[in-house]
């Protein structure tokens, strides 16, 4: 069974530390669940352990990293289409998948 890690009891996300497909993870470290993955989430990236509303806080860490742009599901996948940073207006901007940049000429960077 693939794995995520939460940091800290108030985290409202886990980072998967295995590739997982839609189904169920264990949740390990601040506190110990299983959770439903509601679709495919790679390694490294975040899962919602909780329903999160929209412009509700994202916890990690213990602290805000940003906040949700849309409601989120327990169990999704929390990234760059449902979050956005606090304190970067450009992550917004970013691509999905790379965290490239989309609104600069690639030509020029």
């Amino acid at each position: 069974m693939p794995s995520a890690f939460q940091i800290h009891p108030q985290d409202n996300v886990a980072t998967l530390m295995d590739d997982a497909a839609a189904g169920s993870i264990e949740v390990i470290g601040a506190t110990c669940q299983e959770i439903v993955a509601l679709g495919k989430i790679e390694r490294g990236h975040k899962v919602a352990l909780r329903n999160i509303a929209a412009n509700e806080a994202v916890m990690k860490f213990g602290v805000r990293i940003g906040h949700a742009t849309k409601p989120i599901q327990r169990g999704a996948w929390v990234h760059l289409h449902n979050l956005a940073s606090d304190l970067d207006d450009r992550s917004g901007t970013l691509d999905l998948h790379s965290g490239t940049p989309t609104d600069t000429n690639s030509a020029y960077v």
